[in-house]
């Protein structure tokens, strides 16, 4: 028993003696809280407000290394890399958070790569043209600066180089120079290797693209034309004469990257499906008298309007009658979704190639909405800014390759869409009338091919038929307008 009490006496003493240890640590712990806090009123007065959050920052944060690498982020879409197009700094330029890096092309769309820190760059990891892979370095940057100056934030860290950083609307000569001093000129992979298979010297070419972007017909007119710069006077009157012919000297092997190698995937998908061909004639001469009458209106609000707003509106209408055209099929074709929305994709040749970015919720929008939103997006395709968001969702397409010319097409379907039509070029040519009597009538050839493993070859004449009725008759469309 005396044992055993003089144990729990032992015991006792011990967790007093623990008690008192954590209570002096506790009051040590507040102690040295104390004294920082008091440190930093006794700093505050002295910092301006910038410098403080910066200093908050530094305090509550890891320390950032001198020079961090920046990555290349995921951008959608499962892409894994990217055609990085056109760089907006070099080695030595510093750089403000949101300032322009670089361009980078993926299978789906152009993306402008901005800025995160404030600091110098160090070193550029890829060349133009190179593929960048997502989830890797893309340049350095140093951020000693941003660190180890926190009042300079923002401000002045350009004015105190002397240096200004690369605007957007630079022309193609000054938006990039190589260190080795060499003239560099923003452009497309396609571009590119026209400018390699011509052997064609850019600082002759005058580029209209934004951002001085050399584009394709840039390069055709320079082929066509011969350089800007006048050319030498002649005893021979050059009047007449043709266009040089420029022969290509060598094979030149050219990667398959961005939209290209986008395509091929694409069509690959598109040869596993059985296409449905059907063809007819639309009269387009009432539509061609109601577009001239609005037109002008249309041009006092800032829109110009073309037929493809009228032909995409009496699409939506004959879908609401054939909703199974507006619907998506699964990849072993067990299942098929019907589209609530009438997401109409318009095929367009951007300098990228050929893109078909869609016009959302056709069904709720009138026709000069329609034609506000196919301006939009044909700006964007020129200056090859159209985004994942307008290039993904289509429901249903429609290629107008009549702008260029042909009559009837084989357009190939957008695989998981099950529909796609083509619309030829609408020419004046003499029709019978009801007296049978010759009149010129205007005629579009329009044609269509469908997913023949889900959709029957009535249904596609049946929609067809009821489209052309609102085309041919456009007041029509009144009455299924909702």
């Amino acid at each position: 028993k005396k044992k055993k009490k003089k144990k729990a006496e032992k015991k006792k003493k011990r967790g007093k003696k623990k008690k008192k240890n954590r209570k002096k640590k506790k009051t040590t712990l507040q102690t040295d809280m104390l004294r920082v806090l008091s440190a930093v009123r006794a700093v505050r007065g002295a910092l301006p407000r910038r410098a403080l959050q910066q200093q908050h920052l530094l305090h509550t944060m890891p320390a950032l290394p001198k020079v961090i690498p920046f990555l290349l982020a995921d951008i959608g879409e499962g892409i894994a890399e990217a055609n990085l197009l056109a760089w907006h700094v070099k080695v030595g330029d510093k750089v403000k958070e949101f300032d322009k890096l670089c361009d980078v092309q993926s299978d789906k769309a152009t993306v402008d790569i901005t800025s995160r820190y404030v600091g110098t760059i160090v070193k550029l990891h890829y060349a133009e043209d190179e593929m960048a892979k997502v989830g890797k370095p893309l340049l350095d940057i140093d951020v000693a600066d941003d660190v180890a100056d926190a009042s300079g934030l923002g401000s002045n860290s350009t004015a105190e180089s002397g240096e200004q950083p690369p605007q957007s609307g630079a022309s193609s000569e000054e938006a990039a120079t190589a260190a080795d001093g060499k003239n560099k000129f923003l452009m497309t992979p396609a571009v590119r290797r026209l400018v390699r298979e011509h052997n064609i010297d850019l600082k002759q070419v005058r580029a209209t693209g934004k951002d001085g972007r050399v584009l394709k017909d840039d390069i055709i007119n320079f082929l066509e034309s011969g350089p800007s710069a006048p050319a030498p006077a002649t005893t021979t009157p050059s009047v007449g004469r043709p266009a040089p012919v420029v022969v290509q000297q060598k094979d030149t092997v050219v990667p398959i990257r961005g939209m290209q190698k986008a395509m091929v995937k694409s069509m690959n998908e598109a040869l596993k499906v059985p296409h449905f061909g059907y063809a007819d004639e639309y009269e387009m001469t009432e539509l061609v008298k109601v577009r001239n009458s609005l037109k002008a209106a249309a041009e006092k609000r800032g829109i110009k309007l073309s037929y493809m707003p009228f032909i995409m509106k009496a699409a939506s209408l004959a879908l609401h009658s054939y909703p199974v055209l507006n619907a998506h099929v699964n990849a072993d074709c067990t299942e098929m979704v019907y589209r609530a929305s009438h997401n109409i994709g318009v095929a367009m040749d951007t300098p990228n190639g050929l893109l078909v970015p869609n016009v959302k919720d056709v069904q709720n929008k009138s026709v000069l909405e329609i034609a506000t939103e196919l301006n939009r997006l044909q700006d964007l395709g020129r200056n090859m800014k159209l985004g994942q968001a307008d290039l993904t969702g289509g429901t249903f397409s429609l290629s107008n390759i009549g702008v260029v010319g042909g009559t009837y097409l084989s357009p190939v379907l957008v695989v998981p869409e099950v529909c796609i039509g083509a619309l030829g070029k609408t020419r004046k040519l003499p029709r019978f009338d009801e007296n049978d009597s010759v009149r010129a009538a205007h005629i579009m050839e329009v044609s269509w091919s469908a997913d023949h493993r889900v959709i029957d070859g009535m249904t596609v004449a049946l929609f067809s038929n009821l489209m052309k009725s609102y085309l041919e008759n456009p007041a029509s469309m009144l009455l299924d307008t909702r």
